[in-house]
């Protein structure tokens, strides 16, 4: 059973048939919203909403180690993270799907290792390929079955939010190899490390980064927006057939 953690613009899948939902607790705290399990294509999922149902929480706030933990004690095989991103490279316009192959880190604050206190060793995750290999390879030849295209690779930069990055931040990111922006792609990764969980990510460019084509907004284009979803969806089925 795989896990789907859907991002902005995809708090639920419209093709989940959904079986039942079921609130976890955690050492850690509450996850974003009760898991919701069911068959998508041909295969059993468990789907999470990381801002919460009602998308109320931003990226800052989300409880990171609870889902990720909740996830884990399902028994799940692996997780595809579902995120919305800034284009930075120019050929990850907007509507381009894009599975990353490696992140920086610029998020501050939030609660990012579940090897901390009294009680916990010191254990050092290797995190040098954030991405699981596998599942990476997996995903990128669901999206080609799928008929759509995608980047298959580039680094992903997490920033803080929940407001959008300044222009020359966005040139200092370009400056340090990034190629997309978002904001929830960490501690997400590392944690799911941690738990030994495999884990990819699917990023779907909503916007250009600020500088590279406009203001930067998180507002999709209603057209591109329509498309990008349905790319996602076509992508999970085929992923799960």
């Amino acid at each position: 059973m795989l896990a789907i953690i859907g991002g902005s613009g995809l708090a639920q899948l419209s093709e989940l048939q959904v079986t039942h939902r079921q609130v976890v607790r955690t050492p850690y705290g509450d996850p974003s919203c009760a898991l919701t399990f069911g068959r998508l294509g041909e295969q059993n999922v468990v789907f999470m909403a990381r801002h919460g149902y009602g998308h109320s929480l931003a990226p800052h706030e989300i409880n990171y180690r609870a889902n990720i933990w909740a996830l884990h004690n399902q028994g799940v095989k692996g997780v595809i993270a579902i995120g919305t991103v800034g284009g930075i490279r120019p050929d990850m316009p907007p509507g381009r799907l894009v599975v990353p192959d490696n992140i920086i880190d610029y998020s501050w604050g939030r609660k990012h290792t579940y090897f901390e206190g009294p009680e916990r060793p010191v254990v050092h995750a290797e995190f040098s390929s954030p991405y699981d290999v596998a599942l990476r390879e997996r995903l990128i030849r669901a999206i080609g079955a799928a008929g759509h295209r995608c980047v298959p690779g580039g680094v992903y930069a997490c920033t803080q939010g929940p407001r959008l990055e300044t222009a020359a931040e966005i040139l200092k990111l370009e400056r340090d190899g990034a190629d997309i922006v978002g904001m929830t792609g960490m501690p997400e990764a590392a944690l799911a490390r941690e738990l030994e969980l495999p884990y990819a990510h699917l990023c779907l460019v909503s916007n250009w980064a600020a500088g590279k084509g406009g203001a930067a907004t998180v507002e999709f284009d209603p057209a591109t927006g329509a498309a990008g979803v349905e790319a996602v969806t076509a992508a999970l089925r085929s992923l799960l057939a």
